[in-house]
């Protein structure tokens, strides 16, 4: 079996020794031969390079010894962990809101939008549907409701290093959402994504008309992206690090070579095959390898 690490990753100051011997110890009842710790950053994120067991038992396995414990772990086979390509969701992931359910809330919809779009990424309903109807519900609203929202809309933690730090090792950058134009054309302006894809609002010049151009982005254009970006790099889909939130975010995530359920719905931390639900965006940085000192912003 190839060698494997496993990552561990908490907030600054959450990773304590005692943490990586629970691992190492479970690791090892399971027959794993293991190293380290590697610290990556102090107090924060450590590798445990280990042998003879499967990145997904080794997985479980620390997720079991850590218990109720804030610190999410990351198994991956040690070779090729440095990705070339990150695809990042917007909402929810890059930044810290669903923009379209802070746009409703300019009309009084938020509650209503917001619902929708739970259930929307939880896997209940038809993503298509679930836009469309979300958008016609906005029929009317000023264009100066764009900018309020886009003002309000903060970044992720560890958002900026997470695309500085890969670009600045040669990676490209996309972001690609079900979200809309108008947000992740600031957000790749505002980070240095090399490219953002997303779906069109359509207006009148002063105010939206409830509609959305066609061809509306969901899944299959999201895993789409990630395979075009992927094959115009001269990349294997193994050299590439998916990241998101949502079930429209599934099949990219199990297409890519690290795929990264992000404070995820259940259904989509469930089914993802790496989560990180407590640290920042720079948990995908530390799951590649990377350490504190190598970080940019």
């Amino acid at each position: 079996m190839t060698p494997q690490v496993l990552t561990l990753v908490a907030p600054p100051g959450g990773l304590a020794a005692a943490h990586i011997a629970q691992v190492r110890e479970a690791l090892r009842a399971l027959g794993a031969e293991t190293d380290g710790p590697v610290w990556l950053a102090p107090d924060e994120a450590a590798d445990l390079p280990f042998e003879k067991l499967a990145a997904e038992q080794a997985t479980a396995a620390a997720r079991r010894a850590l218990a109720a414990a804030p610190v999410d772990a990351i198994a991956q086979p040690a070779e090729g962990r440095r990705k070339r390509l990150l695809v990042a969701d917007m909402d929810s992931t890059i930044v810290t809101t669903e923009t379209l359910d802070e746009l409703a809330a300019h009309a009084g919809l938020k509650e209503r939008v917001a619902e929708i779009t739970r259930r929307a990424m939880n896997g209940e309903l038809d993503f298509r549907a679930a836009l469309v109807e979300r958008v016609a519900m906005l029929a009317g609203l000023p264009l100066s409701a764009l900018e309020r929202t886009w003002k309000a809309t903060a970044m992720t933690p560890g958002a900026r290093e997470l695309v500085a730090t890969m670009r600045a090792h040669g990676a490209r950058c996309v972001l690609v959402s079900g979200g809309f134009t108008y947000f992740t054309s600031r957000v790749a302006r505002k980070l240095g994504f090399h490219e953002h894809v997303a779906n069109t609002l359509l207006d009148d010049g002063r105010a939206l008309t409830g509609q959305v151009a066609e061809p509306i982005l969901g899944r299959e254009a999201k895993l789409a992206t990630l395979k075009r970006v992927a094959a115009e790099q001269g990349l294997p889909l193994s050299a590439t690090l998916a990241v998101g939130d949502g079930a429209n975010d599934l099949d990219m995530l199990a297409a890519a070579g690290l795929g990264v359920a992000f404070r995820a719905k259940p259904m989509v931390a469930a089914a993802a095959r790496a989560r990180v639900d407590h640290a920042d965006l720079r948990a995908l940085l530390f799951a590649q390898g990377y350490r504190a000192e190598e970080l940019r912003r």
